[in-house]
């Protein structure tokens, strides 16, 4: 396993659709395994490739609470069945985002279904704050960053802030 560079937005390769993963294998295993380690390194509850530069539909989450055992899930092809009418709305951030965080509303339950590490078929029903990371794990998997869910002035400003820090030296690029 290997800590791996996170992209920070505005970077265009946030903006990519991620490719299917044709099947789990070592190389897949291996990518799920480095997104963890980086993931836990940062530290997060999810981080998705396309997030270190590899545009494919892989994700992880963890959201266990500190001081509970860690219960990672590493998903590839993952996709959303089902979503309730129900809306939840939480504080979001992400690590291609550092230090920038809004409310999202998003469905308070889901089902998504996906290729587990072990290259079988798995469905999950979710809610609370595992549905809200899921969803915008998938999210980053279509190019959409949750700050696209904020009107165009917030999310313009939460951009700036970041090239404004990327030219201060103050944030790393990968």
């Amino acid at each position: 396993m290997a800590v791996r560079s996170i992209i920070v937005a505005p970077d265009p390769r946030l903006k990519l659709r991620s490719a299917p993963v044709e099947r789990v294998d070592g190389r897949i295993r291996r990518l799920m395994d480095d997104l963890l380690e980086t993931m836990y390194e940062a530290p997060g509850i999810g981080l998705s490739a396309v997030q270190i530069g590899i545009p494919e539909r892989v994700i992880v989450v963890d959201v266990a609470r500190e001081g509970e055992a860690r219960a990672p899930l590493r998903l590839a092809n993952p996709e959303v069945l089902w979503q309730a009418d129900e809306i939840a709305t939480r504080e979001e951030g992400c690590l291609s985002l550092p230090d920038q965080y809004a409310e999202v509303s998003r469905p308070a339950k889901a089902r998504v279904r996906y290729l587990d590490h072990e290259g079988r078929w798995r469905e999950i029903a979710v809610e609370g704050i595992l549905a809200q990371c899921l969803q915008h794990e998938i999210d980053h998997l279509e190019g959409r960053l949750f700050v696209d869910y904020l009107s165009t002035v917030r999310r313009n400003i939460i951009l700036r802030k970041l090239v404004k820090a990327r030219r201060t030296g103050s944030l790393k690029s990968a």
